[in-house]
């Protein structure tokens, strides 16, 4: 049989460019056939389709089409960020250049766990993560007070690892304080954190975290004053319920005082850092001694683009690992990098790229830009909302998301609605509780959303409720 052609090497572009046009061709025609932002059905019809799509997923002879017909299928059976009805989740409509950067990675397939895998990629990613860490820590002054440890380190020793995303990163910033705080570390947290910091508590054998209702000053003044041994406080820059900022100045202050490391969860709301408008929302962010970013989220980049930053590059030589096949001591002491402490993981793929082409691309200005417009585009939601007599709105935006909720439905009548759009592959809300209550929550990410698609979105919502 003819060996099927390869992605990389002399012969890769030619190879790829008919492939390229059937993703492509494929791609538009599952979206045709979708016809929204979701397939309609619910998940008992949509799944039939994939099934008759696919037939055998693994036949004795292969089918040369089956490239575009699985792909079709896929886009076919797939929300569409881009749409803008679709608007449940922290889940953005990637930008194209970041798509054709993440491809290049995909044919090259770099592996960061050696130099001799990734040797450009290795620099790249050292280079991109120093500047991004920088980014975070840029107005850390020399002589602050510290969470921990005493004064603020330099700039020069800020750094970030390239992670999954926001749950892989605040495990690792976990793992951080466990090993340098010793294994009687305790979490403090509100109600607001994100489920994955407790759930990195219990998978790192840590005492059970103190949840308190608020990060609030008060509250986490008597949390901090009551608990004993070291403590990890994690607040929250972007809720994935609200986009709520927990008050950053005041808990950074309280750690300095009681000598708690201070971790801050910016999966949603670091990309407020881009933004000279929205920027000094995050005031307070570079006082901690960890901070989650997730630019799959509010960044327009493919999954993953998670990134831990660390102000305090020393931290890190608690992930240090060795294995002679990847970093002999005799290979990092003749001068080839050590890349093994950068992840927990092994095999990994360079990420950065996308992030660094969008980053180039766009440069702070135009990244900033985007921020601003989902920004204003849910200010602009938000007052639709309210100036609805038929829809109460619970809070006017932090960031970019919205709750809201027909007047005087029952939280029934509430869920009926969204899962009446989900089903009729109309649209795609979110739902969250706050004040005791169920609302529809959208979550605008899409910056080329138009105020008619805001109205429309409401009208659809309008349309849909019992009465």
């Amino acid at each position: 049989m003819n060996t099927p052609p390869l992605a990389s090497g002399p012969e890769g572009p030619s190879s790829l460019r008919p492939l390229l046009l059937t993703v492509l061709e494929a791609l538009g025609e599952g979206a045709r056939a979708r016809g929204g932002p979701l397939p309609a059905g619910g998940p008992s019809e949509v799944a039939a389709r994939v099934r008759a799509a696919v037939g055998d997923v693994l036949p004795d002879e292969g089918d040369p089409e089956a490239l575009r017909h699985l792909v079709r299928a896929l886009a076919e059976g797939s929300a569409d960020p881009a749409d803008p009805f679709c608007a449940a989740h922290l889940h953005c409509p990637p930008l194209a250049v970041a798509a054709a950067a993440d491809l290049a990675v995909s044919v090259l397939n770099p592996s960061l766990d050696s130099w001799d895998q990734a040797p450009a990629a290795s620099e790249l990613e050292a280079q991109l993560t120093r500047a991004l860490a920088n980014e975070v820590y840029r107005e850390v002054p020399r002589g602050a007070g510290n969470c921990a440890t005493g004064p603020h380190r330099p700039a020069a020793n800020n750094d970030a690892l390239v992670t999954t995303g926001g749950t892989e990163s605040n495990q690792l910033a976990l793992l951080l304080a466990r090993e340098i705080q010793g294994p009687g570390v305790r979490l403090v947290c509100g109600s607001n954190a994100h489920h994955s910091l407790p759930r990195a508590a219990w998978l790192l054998g840590m005492p059970h975290p103190v949840t308190i209702p608020t990060l609030d000053p008060a509250t986490l003044e008597t949390a901090l004053t009551t608990l004993q041994g070291p403590l990890l406080v994690a607040a929250t820059a972007g809720t994935t319920d609200t986009g709520q900022i927990d008050p950053l100045p005041e808990i950074a202050h309280l750690c300095a005082r009681h000598r708690a490391r201070l971790h801050i969860d910016a999966a949603y709301g670091g990309g407020l850092l881009f933004s000279t408008r929205h920027r000094d929302k995050l005031t307070g962010i570079d006082t901690a001694d960890t901070v989650t970013l997730d630019l799959h989220k509010l960044g327009w980049q493919p999954v993953a683009a998670g990134l831990l930053a660390v102000r305090d590059g020393n931290d890190l030589t608690a992930l240090h690992q060795r294995a002679d096949y990847l970093n002999a001591d005799d290979d990092t002491e003749a001068g080839l990098p050590d890349l093994l402490g950068r992840s927990l993981r092994t095999t990994r793929r360079p990420d950065i790229l996308k992030i660094a082409v969008t980053l180039k691309t766009l440069g702070r200005t135009g990244l900033g830009a985007l921020v601003d417009q989902v920004c204003e585009q849910a200010r602009e939601f938000a007052q639709l909302v309210h100036d609805h007599p038929g829809f109460e709105l619970h809070e006017p935006p932090t960031i970019s998301t919205v709750l809201f909720r027909p007047a005087s439905a029952t939280d029934d009548a509430v869920a009926a609605v969204r899962r009446k759009l989900l089903t009729d592959g109309r649209a795609v809300l979110g739902r969250a509780r706050a004040a005791h209550r169920l609302w529809l929550k959208v979550t605008l990410l899409n910056p080329t959303t138009r105020p008619a698609d805001l109205a429309g979105l409401l009208q659809l919502v309008e349309g849909t409720t019992p009465r």
